[in-house]
């Protein structure tokens, strides 16, 4: 489970690998993420953007950026949290995902969330003994 906690928002995000979903031998491969959305502050929020950054083994980067999460703009009050489940396959066995939610306080003032950096590992990355 990877966790970052910003201006009392806390992001927990846990990555599957979905092997019955990806085809090794065509390079494709596929991966799940569950996201826990926590409203640790005071005040009431809403989610209006988000924004990710995808980079898989070999460097390459590929960025979403998009309104809310799962087709949803969620509002959390003080103590309420949100989960989804998404998705994003990649043309490496390995990678990694890290980016922003942009919210809204209920004040009207814009603040972004940071997405903790997560890794997409499979079985089928190569070990590397140093």
């Amino acid at each position: 489970m990877y966790e970052q906690e910003t201006d009392g928002i806390k992001v927990s995000v846990q990555p599957i690998f979905l092997e019955e979903q990806s085809q090794p031998s065509e390079d494709h491969y596929v991966w799940a993420y569950q996201v826990t959305i926590e409203n640790l502050s005071g005040q009431t929020v809403q989610l209006l953007n988000r924004y990710w950054r995808i980079t898989d083994a070999f460097g390459r980067i590929e960025e979403v950026r998009g309104p809310g999460v799962v087709g949803e703009q969620p509002v959390l009050k003080p103590g309420e949290s949100f989960e989804y489940t998404s998705g994003t396959p990649l043309s490496t066995p390995s990678g990694i995902m890290n980016g922003t939610y942009e919210m809204e306080s209920e004040d009207g003032s814009a603040f972004d969330v940071t997405i903790p950096a997560f890794s997409l590992d499979s079985p089928h990355q190569p070990v590397q003994l140093h």
